[in-house]
């Protein structure tokens, strides 16, 4: 089967760890016709927008992206490109497979857990104004229907891949109404899924236990903002955020994509590490009904890692972007 899928290269580094991943992915057999769109800085060179009309009726089109970083910049300058492609395509789901990689030094060499973010509300859709000056006001808005969707959709994700547990994080002792309903919505979708153990953790204290004892936790299910903050916690886990992956699903479209940023500074060295990204490409794979090229490719990743000759210079190594792709691509069989 040939599938058709957007191509967003992104600012950057995205370009080149883009065009590493899809190298892989192609090396796998499937068939795909990538369609590149540009968004971000890039886009707004060229079309005057940093989000264009042609990049949302192409993934809406397609329902399938694969996009490398986009900047965004820090209390100034446009809206994040990433919050606006998830609202524009209702993307509710942020997905965060949490896993080791075999040879990198981490904390927890057996860490393999998955963060499921609720992506459309709460403090982290940016709902705030100005009351009078010197006193800004942000609006949390917590719906039962948004709830209730992440809440199914990780309880469907868990029975779907074998994962034996979920626990809901939350500040419901505090937010009683909103953090309220977020726990109350993910306990009655419990009740439809018997075999997976659910539990909930006050959020403070599940970052703690994330530290000290995260074998305890399987997938984890969050509220937009903590689930932000969380995701990047876990990935240092496992050595950074160079080394994890992530999605935003939705109903009708999906986007699969590196969770780091533009690195603007090593941009052009050939120098970045694709490993993100390439981890995303085998969620993309697994998205679009091609799991056994999934397997191989993520197979090949970790073996790469095993032997520990390819590494690129975050991870001590020599290996440019391309080198590692390359190692990568003569392990798939």
């Amino acid at each position: 089967m040939k599938h058709t899928i957007t191509l967003v290269p992104g600012d950057g580094i995205g370009p080149e760890i883009v065009a590493a991943t899809v190298r892989t992915i192609e090396a796998t057999g499937v068939e795909i016709e990538w369609e590149t769109q540009f968004g971000g800085a890039q886009a707004l060179e060229k079309s005057g927008s940093t989000l264009p009309d042609e990049l949302i009726e192409s993934i809406k089109r397609n329902k399938v992206a694969l996009k490398g970083p986009m900047t965004t910049p820090v209390g100034k300058g446009f809206t994040s490109v990433n919050v606006g492609m998830r609202k524009a395509l209702d993307l509710f789901a942020n997905v965060r497979p949490i896993k080791a990689l075999p040879n990198v030094e981490c904390r927890y060499p057996e860490l393999d857990l998955v963060i499921m973010r609720e992506n459309t509300e709460s403090l982290y859709a940016g709902l705030e104004h100005v009351v009078v000056p010197g006193v800004v006001e942000s609006l949390k808005i917590i719906t039962e229907k948004a709830s209730t969707r992440i809440a199914r959709h990780s309880f469907e994700f868990a029975r779907r891949e074998g994962r034996k547990k979920a626990t809901a994080m939350h500040k419901a002792n505090i937010m009683k109404l909103s953090d309220g309903l977020f726990l109350d919505c993910f306990y009655n979708v419990a009740k439809d899924y018997p075999e997976i153990d659910a539990d909930d953790k006050i959020i403070d204290n599940g970052c703690m236990q994330l530290v000290m004892r995260p074998s305890q936790f399987d997938v984890i299910v969050m509220e937009n903002l903590y689930g932000d903050i969380v995701s990047d916690l876990c990935a240092g886990l496992i050595g950074g955020l160079g080394l994890a992956p992530g999605a935003n699903i939705g109903e009708d479209a999906a986007t699969f994509e590196a969770v780091h940023g533009s690195a603007p500074d090593i941009a052009g060295q050939g120098i970045a590490n694709p490993t993100a990204i390439m981890l995303s490409g085998v969620m993309m794979l697994k998205h679009i009904g091609e799991p056994d090229a999934a397997k191989r490719m993520e197979q090949a990743i970790f073996e790469v890692f095993e032997e520990g000759e390819a590494r690129t210079p975050d991870l001590g190594g020599t290996a440019s972007t391309s080198e590692f792709a390359t190692a990568v691509i003569r392990k798939i069989n």
